[in-house]
């Protein structure tokens, strides 16, 4: 049972059921879902136009887009802002003053200047010419710009500008504009009416009064984010359909922004976060710091993650307590389940059960082996549409790092079982029966015989059954090997969690990590605690299905989002190419790492070449640091060097008033020279990793799926 809808695997839905609603609207996706009604989380009292007028930018790649656009800083722009607010004030306030002074008491040498310099426009403006006096107020003009241009300079005015005024200037504006909503909705216009039309798309589709439900229930403030986009990407999906887009237009005229619900009715995440933007798909990391080490252009920004990142992967390392769980894995999680609800993304979060990735009611599907509560289980085939296929994905997940020069011999033995299997009995095989034919179990492997024999396909798999049969009971048989890494599976504790065999009570309804071509919210449980090598090979089996099924996809216009807190088990050679076909394939994946050393010394760089996000937290080990010091490079700084020396310059007296201060001081005068030359450093070795990195903070770097660079910076989580 699984939800890929392969014919040979019949299936419970993973999906909740929900209530039926006449008329069906057509979901982003391409099923059918009817509409749910209820209040909307977010949407309470939420203003969508503010939202949606508020201003935005695009660059540079890694800077959360909604709020002003980052200044372009230079060194002197970090100057300034790198000076006390009570100087800096205090100078810019005695410019203001002489610059005053000036202008009102040097009149009259100002005057005589003019006098020299232009007698005849003196004497005309004394006889009351029009145009001498227009000429000589355009002189004092020029001369109070000169004196502006001079004295601001000196006295940095720009840069209190920058630093007081400008954000005064925006919260007024900010003001006006939340002022003017609210006028709007007093008055009870349309929303079509305000600023900005938020339907726009919509509304040009739609016929007279198509929307009138819609535009109510935004003045009103019942619209949320998550509604908006959703609705949207609804459009994208029918705009070519014309049946399609007369039933979502009919939902909306008699829904409104409850139309085109989420399989599972949720229009928004209990305790959601406010550092998502769903109009640009971004989550906001931290802030850089105004740091040397950070580029000029990234200081004071706000750092952010979008699909297009994430579209490379992001590894993350650092120990336990380092807030890598709280600070990284827990809000991509939730990021990448809100846009599953506006149908754009479909996330699988892996980790430990006691790990804090979110409440419940964020997933649609949650998986829990071990758990009696459990409302779901897990396809140990993934749903696969060829049993090699899925018996590969197994036989990689069941074999221990140790083991892993035996892997092909593994996957062999697996196929030659899994195969025939599928041929004799119509369907794959559960844990225990897979169990009993690993380890040559007579009975078993007598059934199975006569099975692939009364199916009519012994003739196709003869070969491969002889074979695995000359196998039993042999020294170096790996089905032996198999089966006892299969039976941590086979467990009182995870019983109905898998695949059922024959006679064993019915299983859960399985998710298959073949349906990724739905908008689905999925966390997978693991029993680290209870079952940690049971969780170890669980991890690497969802993994390796990910990966597989993602790049296999043929709708791949949703993103493909893999969350895992603890990726140690998981990364392998398999799980490399993996993560290298992700980025063409519209996913990423997040992995969590609490050190490098869980990870064999053969794949961590092959681990750092395969993403491209890399994320230090505080406490990394020097030996973890190397990778990342070598992944980041060198860049060309200024190194100042000081050269001191005795002063022994100048004649009699000035030689005696040194020595005189030296017989006072204690401490000869000396002069000083300074010499400065271009030089490569690394931009944060391993040594500012493990011991400078303060608490709080990361050093992260992206790139983009189109090869934009963000390079690395230190930035303070939230």
């Amino acid at each position: 049972m699984s939800l890929d809808g392969h014919a040979a695997h019949p299936q419970n839905s993973a999906i909740p059921p929900m209530p039926s609603v006449p008329p069906q609207v057509p979901a982003p996706g391409g099923a059918a879902i009817p509409p749910q009604h209820g209040a909307p989380g977010a949407g309470a009292g939420f203003d969508l136009v503010g939202w949606v007028s508020a201003k935005r930018h695009r660059t540079p790649a890694g800077v959360f887009g909604l709020g002003p656009e980052p200044r372009s800083s230079d060194e002197k722009t970090l100057a300034d802002d790198a000076i006390p607010g009570w100087k800096l004030l205090l100078r810019a306030g005695l410019n203001a003053v002489v610059a005053w002074e000036l202008f009102v008491y040097a009149q009259p040498a100002i005057t005589w200047l003019f006098t020299l310099l232009f007698p005849g426009e003196i004497t005309a403006v004394q006889r009351d010419d029009s145009t001498a006096i227009m000429i000589a107020n355009i002189l004092w003009v020029l001369t109070a710009v000169l004196l502006v241009w001079i004295f601001g300079r000196m006295g940095r005015w720009r840069a209190v500008g920058r630093r007081y005024l400008l954000p005064l200037v925006r919260e007024l504006r900010v003001a006006q504009r939340k002022h003017a909503v609210q006028k709007q909705k007093e008055a009870g216009a349309s929303a079509a009416e305000g600023p900005v039309d938020v339907w726009a798309p919509l509304r040009a589709v739609a016929g007279v009064g198509g929307l009138e439900l819609l535009d109510s229930e935004t003045v009103q403030g019942r619209v949320g984010d998550v509604d908006h986009q959703r609705l949207l990407r609804a459009l994208e999906c029918v705009r070519h359909d014309p049946a399609r887009l007369g039933a979502l237009l009919d939902a909306v005229r008699e829904y409104g922004a409850v139309a085109c619900a989420h399989p599972s009715g949720a229009r928004d995440l209990p305790g959601r976060s406010p550092a998502n933007d769903l109009l640009l798909r971004q989550l906001r990391l931290g802030a850089a710091e105004n740091v040397p080490k950070n580029p000029a252009g990234y200081r004071g920004a706000d750092v952010a993650l979008d699909p297009l990142l994430l579209g490379t992967s992001l590894l993350a390392v650092g120990p336990a307590g380092s807030g890598k769980t709280t600070r990284l894995i827990r809000p991509v999680a939730e990021a990448l389940c809100l846009q599953a609800l506006t149908g754009t993304a479909v996330v699988v979060v892996v980790g430990a059960a006691d790990v804090d990735l979110g409440p419940g009611s964020w997933y649609d599907v949650v998986v829990a082996p071990g758990d009696p509560a459990a409302r779901y289980g897990l396809d140990l085939f993934g749903g696969a549409l060829h049993a090699d296929e899925a018996a590969a994905r197994l036989a990689d997940a069941l074999l221990p790092d140790e083991l892993v020069l035996r892997t092909q011999a593994a996957r062999l033995a697996l196929q030659q079982i899994v195969g025939p299997f599928e041929a004799g009995y119509g369907r794959l095989p559960g844990v225990r029966e897979l169990v009993l034919l690993l380890r040559g179990e007579e009975r078993a492997w007598t059934g199975l015989l006569a099975a692939v024999r009364e199916s009519g396909a012994l003739e196709r798999h003869q070969h491969e059954l002889a074979q695995r049969e000359r196998m039993h009971g042999l020294a170096d048989d790996p089905g032996a090997l198999l089966a006892d890494r299969l039976a941590l599976l086979d467990r009182p504790v995870f019983a109905r969690c898998f695949n059922a065999s024959a006679g064993d009570a019915e299983s859960l309804p399985l998710f298959a990590l073949r349906a990724l071509d739905h908008p689905l919210r999925v966390r997978i449980a693991l029993p680290e605690h209870s079952h940690p090598e049971a969780a170890r090979i669980l991890g690497r089996l969802v993994v390796g299905q990910f990966l597989h099924a993602a790049a296999s996809r043929a709708d791949r216009s949703l993103f493909a989002g893999l969350v895992v807190d603890d990726g140690s088990a998981a990364v392998d050679t398999h799980a490399i190419r993996g993560l290298q076909r992700l980025r063409s394939a519209n996913g990423g994946a997040v992995l969590g790492l609490r050190t490098l050393v869980d990870v064999p010394e053969s794949l961590r760089a092959p681990l750092f070449g395969a993403v491209g996000g890399r994320m230090a937290f505080p406490g990394l080990a020097p030996w973890d640091g190397r990778l990342f010091e070598e992944a980041w490079g060198t860049v060309w700084v200024d190194e100042r060097d000081v050269t001191r020396a005795v002063d022994t310059s100048g004649g009699i007296l000035r030689r005696s008033f040194r020595g005189m201060r030296a017989l006072l001081e204690g401490e000869r005068a000396q002069t000083e020279s300074v010499t400065t030359r271009k030089v490569e450093r690394r931009r944060w070795s391993a040594s500012d990793l493990a011991q400078v990195l303060p608490r709080g903070h990361a050093v992260v770097s992206l790139t983009s799926v189109d090869g934009t660079q963000v390079p690395p910076l230190l930035v303070r989580l939230p």
